[in-house]
């Protein structure tokens, strides 16, 4: 008996053609920089890696790994270059993929505005449902930075918070709660990454409490004394993190029902890059 042909490999061009349908470059904010940024079109594609940062520890695991593909959220170029020599880190890694046989693929604030897309992905860790856009994009009520659900029950900010802490990978920073502890919270409002220009749109919302990174003193303080909603403050990379299982399954599931086959991994690697915390007092 002849052995079961396995599914062929899609080449590169075939999966970045997928990933702009699921994550249209059209949805990225003017300032973003999204899609491949290296890698042959016609190469075929294995198996992917998925990761938040394009750091050096990242890429090395990907050639490790055997990765054909490295898809990241955050872009390592936001800004225009004119050449990538080996005398930066940005250049070095560059480099480094090309050496490897790893094509690179970003999808950012794309990511974002997504249905579903990063904040969906960080709601559902939560246990957030009947998610909605915290900021719609004009003209599509699907599409739209963050998310606001609904929890099953209401429960005190500081048992959310606990939820919050168990929900997400560990980080050095933890997870701050800006608040009173004991107020009862079930409306929630989140964004993946650096959210603190929506306090506006989750107070409209209706939101209890608003799940977010990178908040700064001063908006935090002016948002609570506004008339809140509470705050929940997470690292930048835990609040992104989940998405990745999310973006694989769904490359998986669609190259499988074209008849074409890929692996896939979600790199834990913690590229926070905060490294310790000492508790002041």
């Amino acid at each position: 008996m002849p052995e079961p042909q396995s599914a062929p490999a899609p080449t590169l061009r075939d999966v970045v053609t997928l990933l702009e349908r699921v994550y249209d470059p059209a949805w990225a904010e003017p300032w973003d920089a999204v899609g491949l940024v290296c890698g042959d079109p016609d190469e075929p594609v294995r198996t992917v890696a998925f990761a938040v940062d394009p750091v050096a520890a990242v890429v090395d695991e990907a050639i490790e790994r055997g990765a054909d593909l490295l898809v990241t959220h955050h872009p390592l170029f936001l800004r225009g270059v004119h050449g990538v020599p080996a005398t930066d880190f940005k250049g070095r890694l560059v480099h480094k993929l090309i050496r490897g046989g790893v094509a690179l693929f970003t999808a950012h604030t794309n990511a974002d505005s997504a249905d579903p897309g990063v904040s969906d992905a960080f709601a559902q860790a939560l246990g957030v449902r009947d998610l909605v856009p915290l900021d719609a994009r004009a003209g599509n009520p699907e599409l739209g930075i963050g998310r606001v659900g609904e929890l099953p029950e209401a429960e005190p900010l500081a048992a959310f918070a606990r939820r919050v802490a168990a929900a997400l990978p560990a980080t050095s920073g933890g997870v701050r709660v800006a608040g009173d502890l004991e107020r009862p919270v079930r409306r929630i409002a989140v964004c993946g990454g650096a959210g603190d220009t929506f306090f506006g749109a989750a107070r409209k919302a209706g939101a209890d409490v608003y799940v977010t990174a990178d908040l700064r003193h001063h908006p935090a303080s002016e948002a609570l004394e506004a008339g809140g909603p509470a705050l929940v403050d997470v690292a930048h990379w835990a609040s992104e993190w989940p998405w990745l299982e999310h973006a694989a399954g769904t490359l998986r599931s669609t190259l499988g029902a074209a008849g074409t086959n890929v692996e896939t991994y979600v790199s834990t690697l913690v590229t926070d890059p905060w490294t310790a915390h000492v508790a002041a007092g």
